[in-house]
């Protein structure tokens, strides 16, 4: 089964007394386990793809089916099972809850899967060894830097192992040696729990990691490309 099938996509945006499209008959398909990016300027279509993907949004015509389940339709509830138990997301602006600590924010989507606290505890400090984060685990956000706010996130997103995660301009506010950092810590995620990564980027340090490159003009693919080892 793919991660991701999507067939003759499009997404049409109300705009004034017309429409705007933002997605134009996109075809793609992502096996598990690809650490690939949407490539592409403002507006080109990539953050809007990927709320799609992630059941944030849902498409104007055509189908996108995100671990089997057609995203388009899913009710609400359905949607928001699909990504409570199967999706991990990492945004740019880091989404951390500053009144708790690292360990709470980690262990909140586990709190949603109504695990128990013993299970809990091993899988939130399990994540955060993945980032080499163990030793902040009662530090604030705000007692933070950017970089560690970010492997937080990432933390976050990985906890529950999910099959999917969806990155929108991770290293955005990031400075390159942490931006390596990020990337070097998702590159490794991916190879070791099989997890398929989608990220949407115009970031150069980002595009460097991807071993799959989709690029996006005016909502439509203009290349996929697939990056192969040396």
């Amino acid at each position: 089964m793919k991660t991701i099938k999507i067939n003759g996509l499009v997404k049409r945006f109300p705009m004034g007394k017309g429409e705007f499209t933002a997605l134009r008959e996109v075809d793609l398909e992502f096996g598990e386990g690809e650490f690939a990016g949407l490539i592409g300027p403002s507006g080109s279509g990539k953050t809007t793809l990927l709320n799609i993907v992630g059941s944030l949004d849902s498409p104007s015509e055509g189908r996108v089916e995100v671990l089997g389940q057609s995203v388009g339709d899913l009710n609400a509830k359905e949607a928001a099972r699909l990504r409570k138990e199967s999706l991990g997301f990492i945004f740019q602006s880091y989404n951390l809850l500053q009144v708790h600590t690292v360990f709470e924010n980690v262990e909140f989507p586990l709190l949603l899967l109504k695990y128990g606290s013993e299970k809990r505890r091993k899988m939130v400090m399990d994540a955060l060894e993945w980032v080499g984060l163990t030793d902040k685990e009662k530090s604030k956000p705000s007692q933070l830097s950017g970089g560690e706010c970010q492997r937080v996130a990432i933390a976050r997103a990985m906890v529950k192992r999910p099959s999917l995660v969806l990155a929108d301009e991770p290293t955005a506010n990031l400075d390159a040696k942490n931006s390596h950092h990020i990337l070097e810590t998702m590159e490794r995620l991916n190879r070791d729990l099989k997890t398929t990564f989608l990220f949407a980027t115009h970031d150069d340090k980002v595009i460097n990691y991807l071993r799959r490159k989709i690029f996006l003009l005016d909502g439509r693919v203009d290349k996929d490309e697939l990056i192969t080892a040396n």
